[in-house]
């Protein structure tokens, strides 16, 4: 069967990733609120609101108008995510699960997420990992990650980076434990006496 782990790692940035981490993160949260933003202006029309890919062409003429100019700077795959969490946010509020979607504000929830596995390259035996318009980056290496490399998500939590990396691998189907007379316990609520049963 298939399993899904987290490895969680500091980054070891240096001044200029640190400022482009940052404006990453800016990029993704205003991205978001503009989406926000234009998803609120067409309900409030009586419109429905834009799909995701409706979205992201709409991110595509943000990043190549003047206004927006900066948007480019970023990698456009977080950028893409940031509107797939709104998208999800949506779906949530429409079932019940969760309030209408709020506009981030700076300082929380501060993350990115590089979500396409070919254009991340972990390399453990230097400690180090590659992610797009960032470059290498230096980790602290606490232990080794299993599985292949789903995606990595980038946070900044108390004025220091860490990134979390999903991989997925194959692992043996768990076996049953326990004696059949013991599960007969749990299920029919018998005393926990083999000889009860």
């Amino acid at each position: 069967m298939k399993r899904w782990q987290a490895f969680k790692f500091q980054l070891i940035t240096t001044p200029s990733q640190e400022k482009k981490l940052l404006r990453y993160v800016g990029c993704s949260r205003f991205v978001y609120n503009k989406a926000l933003t234009a998803q609120i202006e067409r309900i409030e029309k009586g419109e429905s609101r834009n799909g995701f890919a409706s979205l992201c062409k709409t991110l595509t003429d943000w990043r190549h108008s003047e206004e927006n100019s900066f948007l480019a700077e970023a990698p456009t795959h977080p950028l893409q995510q940031s509107l797939k969490d709104l998208e999800r946010a949506f779906v949530n509020f429409r079932a019940g699960r969760a309030g209408f979607p709020r506009f981030k504000k700076r300082g929380s929830g501060d993350a990115i997420r590089y979500p396409d596995a070919k254009q991340i390259r972990l390399d453990e035996k230097n400690n180090r990992i590659f992610l797009p318009k960032l470059g290498w980056t230096r980790y602290h290496n606490s232990r080794a990650v299993a599985g292949e490399v789903k995606n990595v998500t980038v946070k900044i939590s108390n004025g220091k980076w860490f990134m979390s990396i999903q991989t997925e691998r194959e692992v043996e189907e768990p076996l049953a434990t326990g004696r059949p007379w013991e599960l007969m316990w749990v299920l029919f609520d018998l005393p926990h006496s083999r000889t009860a049963v």
